[in-house]
């Protein structure tokens, strides 16, 4: 009996299915990554029409998701992220509940018509829109289930399949569960967020979750050396391609030599790359300070006490905070820099006024640093007056 039939328009080898669902699932990601994430939600990037078009049209296939409701639950989630009003945080809910039922979290976030009206402002709102992807939300995965059976045959089910979980497992799921639970932060945020890896290579690049939320508006996630961001990479090419012009990536800054004395200049350059002063204070001062006052201790001084000291203090239970406070009654050293960091810290809060005040406190801040008696302190207060800013080429100031 002839069972051709059964293979569709297309028959490949297994290694071809294989091939064919990898390169299907990319697409879902990049269409989530590139359209939704940083074009849709955050401006980073704007995609040519050509592009948006094809990817809100896949979206709307491969989850029958729209554009307006994806882009409200995320910048709610940003707007609160691990503190009450985030819709979707494994720190509120429990990571088993994001990792099984992430989808459907989703689904009850984007349900809300409050949320919707209030944080998916600026997305799509054309004819098709209206009267196609909202009107027949089924109608996307309909016509994916009908083409996968047309074109693959019976291989094309398992294609399908992995293609309809795929955003499910990895967005919902991986990112925003795993994401704010297990991995590593080269950023003290306000937030659990964690690069769940380096190698962003499976969700396009959303695995460097810790980067993101230090710099939401960045296009580019990848921010360390060793870091891989495959979204980047496809938006680079699409932008060497006249296809996407990248708006903005993460400000970074780098040390120069020293002002005369401090200016605005300055003052600004903290302030918006405060997540890099933050890390650079870390690595420079608190930890360096902290490995010396061990070796003091003979040990008396625990080790463990090393994450309390660089953790962002909104992170921190009631016991470890308790934990610190004490460490730092009997440790003056590690007090100082605890201290000045959560002084620096003051100059971004928005609680010191006009420009004029916010750099007569960072001069202040640099002169009793300068006179702390602590020899990392010093070094870095000296350095601090030369920061400037460095940005990727192309991007906007």
């Amino acid at each position: 009996m002839n069972l051709d039939f059964l293979y569709g328009l297309v028959r490949l080898s297994f290694a071809g299915y294989v091939l064919v669902t990898i390169l299907l699932v990319q697409v879902t990601m990049m269409a989530v990554t590139l359209y939704l994430h940083r074009d849709a939600a955050h401006r980073a990037a704007d995609l040519h029409p050509a592009l948006r078009h094809f990817f809100r049209f896949w979206i709307w296939c491969t989850s029958g998701m729209i554009t307006r409701e994806w882009v409200a639950v995320h910048r709610k989630h940003h707007a609160f992220a691990d503190v009450p009003g985030d819709p979707h945080s494994p720190v509120l809910l429990g990571l088993k509940k994001i990792l099984l039922e992430g989808a459907e979290v989703y689904r009850d976030a984007a349900r809300d018509p409050v949320t919707v009206e209030k944080y998916g402002r600026g997305t799509p709102d054309d004819w098709l829109e209206r009267n196609v992807y909202a009107r027949y939300r089924n109608a996307g995965i309909t016509l994916l289930v009908l083409t996968d059976l047309v074109v693959f045959g019976v291989p094309g089910i398992i294609i399908l399949s992995v293609q309809l979980i795929s955003m499910p497992l990895f967005a919902a799921g991986v990112i925003n569960g795993i994401g704010h639970a297990i991995g590593y932060r080269n950023f003290e945020c306000d937030n659990a967020a964690r690069n769940v890896l380096p190698w962003g290579l499976v969700a396009g690049g959303e695995e460097l979750h810790n980067n993101h939320h230090a710099f939401p508006s960045s296009a580019r996630f990848s921010m360390r050396r060793g870091e891989f961001d495959i979204g980047w990479l496809w938006l680079s090419i699409f932008a060497a391609l006249g296809l996407a012009r990248i708006r903005k990536v993460a400000p970074r800054a780098r040390a120069d030599v020293p002002r005369p004395s401090v200016d605005l200049d300055t003052v600004r350059t903290v302030i918006t790359a405060r997540m890099d002063v933050l890390r650079n204070y870390a690595r420079s001062v608190t930890l360096p300070v902290f490995k010396a006052e061990v070796a003091r201790s003979a040990g008396t001084l625990s080790v463990r006490v090393r994450r309390l000291l660089v953790r962002h203090p909104t992170l921190l239970d009631a016991g470890a905070r308790e934990r610190l406070q004490q460490v730092l009654a009997q440790n003056s050293a590690l007090r100082t820099v605890h201290d000045f960091r959560d002084r620096l810290a003051v100059l971004w809060s928005g609680t010191i006024g006009n420009n004029e005040r916010l750099t007569g406190y960072l001069r202040e801040w640099i002169r009793e640093a300068e006179v702390s008696g602590v020899e990392r302190l010093q070094e870095f207060a000296r350095a601090l007056k030369g920061y400037r800013l460095s940005r990727a080429v192309g991007a906007e100031a």
